[in-house]
């Protein structure tokens, strides 16, 4: 079942001399429950595509379909909607909110939406992130790890239709990278949840569905690794 659908997408920046195609006619689907990675060289346009595909960045021309839906016929109000319920981000630097504890930040998004928080997908969670016993931790009272891993719980807790991951493990060490790994592998599996990881990592690549390489704002190469 294709769950994500890219058709000629560009994002250009500046005009004339200064013009810069950040992504150029790109074009590709996802199924349900695939994990993809995305790889290319640092400007190529990885962020860049998965910030329009996660309803961040609008692009300049070309459509993006999330379940069926057009994503970018939507207002900005829907949009908001979409990026809440739709999506979850998991970004390098964690983005927490400093002074709210584990759970706080966790269920940030299902309170943002006004919607009562579902306490066994919560303590679910929790025990599949190892974040027991961490509830009322706030943000610089863990490691980097246990605030990556608080992230992806942020990013899961909604049970989003993709989770899109912007070079998860890139401030990590090699044991907390492998670990987050293995957490986002597990939902991946568990939850039957599509995961596209943007990453510079080719052993964290290697273990993904699918790789996607990007060069100059174009698909060089699509490739499925395993069925």
């Amino acid at each position: 079942m294709e769950i994500l659908k890219v058709e000629n997408l560009s994002k250009i920046y500046g005009k004339g001399e200064n013009e810069v195609r950040a992504l150029d006619n790109v074009s590709f689907s996802v199924k349900k429950g695939e994990f993809i990675a995305i790889i290319g060289p640092s400007g190529s346009g990885k962020s860049t595509l998965l910030h329009i595909l996660g309803g961040v960045d609008k692009p300049t021309s070309g459509k993006v379909f999330m379940d069926g839906k057009d994503v970018y016929a939507q207002n900005d109000d829907q949009l908001a909607v979409f990026r809440r319920r739709e999506v979850g981000l998991i970004y390098q630097f964690y983005n927490l909110i400093p002074v709210l504890n584990v759970t706080e930040n966790i269920t940030l998004p299902v309170l943002l939406d006004g919607k009562n928080v579902d306490n066994n997908r919560l303590n679910e969670l929790l025990e599949i992130l190892k974040l027991k016993g961490r509830e009322k931790h706030l943000p610089n009272q863990l490691s980097g790890g246990q605030q990556q891993r608080v992230s992806i719980g942020r990013a899961l807790m909604n049970d989003p239709i993709v989770v899109l991951a912007d070079e998860p493990t890139g401030n990590l060490d090699s044991k907390n990278s492998q670990e987050i790994v293995e957490l986002l592998k597990l939902s991946n599996k568990q939850f039957d949840q599509t995961l596209i990881i943007i990453t510079h990592d080719e052993n964290i690549a290697l273990q993904a569905d699918r790789v996607i390489s990007i060069e100059d704002g174009r698909i060089t190469r699509d490739e499925v690794i395993r069925a």
